[in-house]
């Protein structure tokens, strides 16, 4: 087992590979980042629309949540950096088609845990605020919100983690993220176990500290 580790660390591949996971890493945060901030907000007011009491809006939300999270996000990414840039004539790169179907696809997840969350919250909270002359809007930013956050926190971390984890899925449409450059590394030099343990090695850097982060914060909360 020591000799097979040896053999990873001393492989030249090992230091080769280095900057390819280093480069796709950064796009890789970069993308996830950005489109899980657009997916917050899209998921915020798409999980508010599912609590309307307005038959119109509800459907819409319901509509999109239903679609997004009934179809895989590589069909998604496809139908985007394709299908749309065809018919449309829009000319997606792909930087701009992964942050838009990872925003897309988070969102109507989040939209999710937005309503749970909020719904979580006991309705007598609801009647509180308006026992005291805030409207419901206020009602919802003062004193509804702030605590349902704080129970979306969790999910939402676990969330991020899947989403930057989808990132892999966009090497189809030659995004250089981080997998898409060790399959360059592996065309080019014909190795493939040492850049794909790095390959795996680029994502635990990133997800087992997230997880890490999210225990201790699912620990504060408890307290």
């Amino acid at each position: 087992m020591l000799d097979n580790f040896n053999d990873l660390i001393n492989s030249p591949h090992f230091i080769n590979s280095i900057p390819f996971i280093w480069r796709g890493l950064q796009l890789t945060l970069i993308v996830t980042f950005i489109g899980v901030i657009i997916g917050f907000v899209i998921g915020s007011l798409f999980g508010l629309a599912r609590l309307s009491k307005n038959k119109f809006i509800y459907a819409i939300a319901t509509i999109y949540i239903e679609l997004v999270r009934g179809t895989p996000i590589l069909v998604q990414a496809l139908f985007l950096y394709f299908a749309v840039s065809d018919f449309f004539g829009i000319n997606f790169d792909a930087v701009t088609a992964g942050i838009i179907a990872i925003a897309i696809n988070a969102g109507a997840y989040i939209a999710e845990i937005v309503r749970g969350g909020v719904e979580s919250i006991d309705k007598g909270q609801m009647e509180a605020g308006r026992s005291i002359g805030l409207n419901a809007t206020q009602t919802m930013q003062y004193i509804i919100w702030p605590q349902a956050f704080k129970r979306m926190i969790p999910p939402l971390g676990n969330q991020f983690i899947i989403s930057l984890k989808d990132t892999s899925i966009f090497a189809v449409i030659s995004l250089s993220e981080m997998t898409y450059l060790m399959r360059q590394y592996v065309s080019t030099t014909g190795e493939t176990f040492v850049p794909y343990v790095m390959l795996c090695f680029g994502y635990l850097i990133i997800t087992i500290p997230a997880m890490v982060l999210l225990r201790w914060i699912e620990r504060r909360l408890d307290v």
